[in-house]
């Protein structure tokens, strides 16, 4: 699948086969967060990786959001004080279009690979903090819900191009 492919064709998934996810499926999908863009090259993220039945289901406990049974979870993290240690003024704030960047390189790193997976921001702060044992000045963003789909859904109705693309100014439709 090429990259257009890939982000034309990426659903959010959130039923999923019970079959585990291979380690090197897994280690690919980390590494393309890993190798996402980052303002400054600060590298503001960090990833846990929850893959224990056990620990996945007092993980979902935690976390109204994941629907369904995923065979694995990503909590996708922000470390802070190393955003603004090296981001400079304003580098924590910066910090979350890293993260986004990371997420969207995960999301689409998965689905090339035939995985599903599905971001999660229903979850309880503290309790993720805790569970993770996050250090201070870390905190859990999202959830990315990860397996093999079980069913891949329709695609969801866009805005049109022009209703969100404008050419020389804001309200002259680019055509």
């Amino acid at each position: 699948m090429n990259t257009l492919e890939t982000i034309h064709s990426r659903r959010s998934i959130r039923a999923f086969t019970p079959e585990p996810i291979p380690e090197d499926l897994l280690r690919q999908v980390l590494q393309a967060g890993v190798a996402s863009a980052s303002g400054g090259n600060v590298q503001p993220w960090g990833f846990v990786l929850v893959r224990s039945p056990v620990r996945l289901a007092a993980l979902r406990s935690l976390a109204p959001g994941i629907i369904g049974l995923p065979t694995a979870v990503i909590a996708i993290c922000l470390d802070s004080p190393r955003a603004s240690r090296l981001g400079g003024a304003g580098g924590e704030d910066l910090a979350w279009l890293d993260i986004g960047l990371a997420t969207q390189n995960l999301l689409l790193a998965a689905h090339s690979l035939g995985l599903g997976a599905c971001p999660i921001g229903s979850f309880h702060l503290q309790g993720v903090v805790t569970f993770l044992g996050l250090p201070p000045g870390v905190q859990p963003v999202l959830l990315l819900a990860l397996g093999f789909p079980a069913v891949t859904p329709l695609p969801p109705g866009r805005r049109a191009l022009s209703d969100v693309c404008f050419e020389g100014e804001w309200g002259r439709p680019y055509e």
